[in-house]
């Protein structure tokens, strides 16, 4: 596994260095004087937060007045580096009360010097929790006198949570009633052509939930994921029944996620933190259900007018309806007047963005909606170049409907004390980049 650090450094906006550490001894000490000449004083550092200089690899990020400047001479994880530049950030701003400057770094030295010996470990990070390193680590920063937030508490029982596995929940959790909310958020994205046929879709969807559980539950959610679904059938030797299946592409979780049970189950177990957490982001390719149709006609009559027709069919279920559609068509800018008349909701020529703009507060599922619009254009003696037409662009919201045809199978809950739990589920589906060429 490469490396994420050899050594870091701080610096503030003149260059000098506030405090250092190094990790390796394959790095010598005066690096920084290289970042300083060839960076810094070169006015170089708004181009690429990663730079090469002789045998030596920079990473650097400016937070407030500070630089923070990493130095690997062999191959570095630079997408763990980074990481761990915010994960430390955040981390020093719990103990400082929310600041990080170079006022809070010259304050608090001592603190500082015993986080990055706490932090990183011969190049490669460790435990980077403000909840976990405040157990052992209680020395408290000097806090900015601007500070509003308040002091954390530590929480209890350190060497299970340092040791343990479930490092994002501390124990003795108690609530009277015990609830779960999931929600399931997707965004669509679409390009299709003018002659209707869908040259991009695909959908990006995020879990996110919303936990008030007492105790160390454990949780077990099931999708209508067609991996999970097979693993499921083979498990209990019989066929599957569920209906339709969905392959869910580019799966990441929260790191409270189970990755052995999922690899070898296919399900998705885990111990919630408490509170709120995204824990699962996905996407899929295929088997889109789009929610809206766009069937656009513009017409260019002469140099001085135009008429568009542009017809939004809703293909979700009758039952269920979208909120805050807007349908964006562009127009050319020199458009001087416009005569609109729409079956549904209300529609205006926004000069500033070059765009009849047509929103409808609440449209039905199964339902469909037209508007048409004359277009006068300004006549100009300076001979008109061809209009390149920008895609139609889309937003809109429907709630209780997932274009993935993502869905909740089951939601189980396990805790020792056996107490009752209340299961909330959501879905809800957005445009993303949803474009249609006219």
């Amino acid at each position: 596994m490469p490396v994420a650090a050899s050594a870091i450094y701080f610096l503030n906006l003149r260059g000098d260095v506030l405090i250092n550490r190094l990790y390796r001894d394959d790095v010598g000490g005066n690096m920084v004087d290289a970042f300083r000449m060839h960076i810094m004083q070169t006015k170089e550092l708004g181009t690429c937060p990663v730079r090469q200089i002789g045998g030596c690899s920079f990473l650097y990020m400016r937070i407030s007045n500070v630089y923070i400047v990493i130095v690997v001479s062999s191959n570095a994880n630079v997408a763990c580096a980074f990481k761990f530049v915010v994960e430390a950030v955040a981390l020093f701003k719990s103990y400082f009360g929310g600041a990080f400057d170079e006022d809070a770094i010259r304050n608090n030295f001592v603190l500082i010097y015993e986080l990055l010996d706490e932090i990183m470990d011969f190049g490669y990070p460790q435990n980077l929790s403000p909840e976990i390193l405040k157990l052992y680590i209680t020395q408290e920063g000097v806090r900015s006198p601007f500070s509003s937030k308040p002091i954390d508490k530590p929480v209890p029982n350190a060497t299970l949570q340092v040791t343990g596995a479930v490092g994002w929940r501390r124990e003795g959790l108690a609530y009277k009633k015990n609830e779960v909310f999931l929600d399931i958020v997707e965004s669509v994205n679409l390009l299709m052509s003018s002659k209707g046929s869908v040259l991009r879709c695909d959908v990006t969807g995020k879990i996110l939930m919303k936990c008030f559980l007492s105790g160390m539950p454990d949780l077990k959610l099931g999708l209508n994921d067609k991996i999970g679904l097979e693993k499921e059938s083979q498990l209990k030797s019989r066929p599957n029944k569920s209906g339709k299946t969905i392959e869910l592409d580019d799966v990441t979780f929260h790191q409270c996620v189970n990755l052995t049970r999922f690899n070898s189950e296919k399900t998705v177990s885990f111990v919630p933190p408490d509170g709120e957490f995204e824990l699962m982001k996905y996407r899929i390719t295929e088997g889109v259900n789009l929610p809206f149709r766009v069937l656009p006609t513009i017409k260019e009559l002469g140099r001085t007018r135009m008429e568009v027709n542009v017809k939004v069919k809703s293909v979700f279920g009758a039952k269920m309806f979208a909120l805050g559609v807007v349908v964006k068509v562009p127009v050319p800018k020199q458009t001087a007047k416009t005569n609109f008349q729409v079956t549904s909701g209300r529609a205006k020529y926004n000069a500033a963005i070059d765009c009849l703009v047509w929103k409808i507060r609440k449209f039905p599922g199964q339902t469909e909606s037209t508007m048409s619009a004359e277009v006068e254009l300004i006549s100009t003696m300076v001979e008109k170049k061809s209009w390149t037409r920008p895609p139609i662009q889309m937003e809109f919201q429907v709630p209780m409907f997932t274009a993935s045809g993502l869905r909740v199978r089951f939601l189980k809950v396990w805790e020792k004390s056996g107490y009752n739990t209340v299961e909330w589920v959501r879905y809800i589906t957005k445009a993303g980049s949803y474009e249609i060429r006219c």
